[in-house]
């Protein structure tokens, strides 16, 4: 295997599990309630880590956890960004 193949999937191995853990530590705030709770993650910044190539561990992540399953209009563009993503991969492939 070519070097920079070993590098793109060390690093999107990496981010795919700092998005697991960023969906995880939304949940675990989610779950605390009061004045006292620290700060949710934005939806934003998990969509951006699933735009970034963290899709997988987005997936495995709201199954796991149960997070984030059914919020709307959240689903729909993780959705969205992992139809991009097979498309540019598809796109690649027929090189």
């Amino acid at each position: 295997m070519a070097p920079i193949l070993i590098a793109a999937s060390i690093l999107i191995g990496a981010l795919n599990l700092v998005t697991v853990l960023a969906f995880r530590t939304d949940k675990d705030r989610a779950r605390l309630k009061g004045r006292n709770a620290p700060r949710r993650i934005p939806e934003g910044e998990l969509l951006l880590l699933a735009a970034l190539g963290g899709t997988p561990g987005a997936y495995a992540a709201r199954h796991f956890f149960r997070h984030k399953t059914c919020k709307q209009p959240f689903s729909a563009q993780l959705h969205g960004i992992a139809l991009v993503q097979v498309g540019v991969l598809v796109a690649l492939a027929w090189r």
